[in-house]
């Protein structure tokens, strides 16, 4: 049998058993396909896709249906991912446009993934260790108090308020702007953070209790929050959709969505590219009916998180996998932009 012949039958079953969630026989295959095959072929090629895992019979009678295992061959040999139409190219650009904030952006985009995939959305909040610095101001207030600003390159910003020993002079707080503008700019929180530490020695001895205030305070900012341990999760009702996908029951699923250590792992795993895991590859017994799509998603070719969607695995992997990759671009973008 030709390995050519025998993706093009496999490939033509998922297709239809998305479609319609009924198992698939020769004869509906022969009628919407131009296999080029006779109807004996076809059946041939068929029981063996099942002798090998691909497929599995479910009733004497009925047709076939792919196995995990089929899914994972026609998702590896898939050879272009369905293009988005144009007008879900313009929901995406829509919701995303006028986010005033990191925390909007999240949420705008939960939103247009899961109503894109009719699956459920999960997006990471970006990590600030993954971050960069693209600006920080320090603003004399009145008295002995100055104002910090920290943006990072996720479009994260972060204000403080700072109590000095004492109240600093405009030159003191010029020089100590300019030198933390230069030790940190473009870098990576985690050593922005050791940049300041060693800033502050090279200030004159009198100046080091409010200089170290301040470069105190930036360094907390930067470490302090976890936000890349926080998740948005949006579009659960839709697995209702999908009830009888599910081998037992859609509870264990949603218990599981709602654990964010699952989730977190599941998208940890996405770092290096679209990554799709079906069935058992999910690693969690709950989730043994469902399909994960995620990908990586960052501002100037820096990865600051994941996003993705959850859903049976009779899913259409083409199109969830367009959404998941073109969403990740635009949050992408819109960060940047930000």
């Amino acid at each position: 049998m030709s390995d050519d012949r025998r993706l093009d039958v496999l490939r033509a079953i998922v297709e239809d058993y998305v479609a319609t969630q009924e198992p698939v026989g020769s004869r509906s295959l022969l009628e919407r396909h131009q296999l080029g095959v006779s109807p004996a072929t076809v059946r041939n090629d068929m029981a063996a896709l099942e002798e090998e895992g691909y497929l599995t019979q479910p009733h004497t009678s009925a047709g076939r249906i792919p196995t995990d295992k089929g899914y994972r061959m026609f998702v590896d040999r898939l050879s272009t991912v369905k293009a988005l139409s144009p007008a879900e190219r313009r929901a995406i650009e829509t919701f995303l446009t006028g986010a005033v904030d990191v925390d909007d952006v999240v949420q705008r985009s939960v939103k247009v993934l899961a109503q894109l995939t009719n699956q459920v959305a999960i997006v990471q909040y970006p990590s600030l260790t993954r971050s960069t610095v693209r600006h920080i101001e320090v603003v004399a207030l009145e008295g002995a108090r100055v104002l910090l600003v920290v943006i990072t390159s996720s479009g994260r910003v972060e204000q403080r308020i700072v109590e000095l020993v004492s109240t600093p002079d405009e030159e003191l707080i010029a020089n100590l702007r300019s030198r933390i503008t230069h030790a940190t700019m473009g870098e990576r929180l985690p050593e922005a953070s050791l940049r300041l530490a060693d800033l502050i020695q090279t200030f004159d001895i009198a100046d080091r209790p409010i200089v170290t205030s301040i470069v105190t305070t930036l360094t907390h900012t930067f470490s302090n929050e976890r936000s890349d341990e926080r998740i948005a999760v949006g579009g659960t009702a839709n697995l209702a959709r999908f009830g009888s996908d599910f081998d037992t029951a859609i509870k264990p699923v949603l218990e599981a969505i709602e654990e964010q250590v699952v989730l977190l792992k599941l998208l940890g795993e996405a770092t290096s590219g679209l990554t799709v895991r079906i069935g058992s590859e999910t690693g969690h017994e709950r989730l043994a009916s469902t399909a994960v799509i995620s990908t990586a998603y960052g501002a100037d070719d820096l990865a600051l998180a994941t996003l993705g969607t959850v859903g049976p695995t009779r899913m259409d992997y083409p199109a969830t996998m367009a959404a998941v990759s073109a969403v990740a671009r635009y949050v992408g973008r819109t960060l940047a932009d930000n």
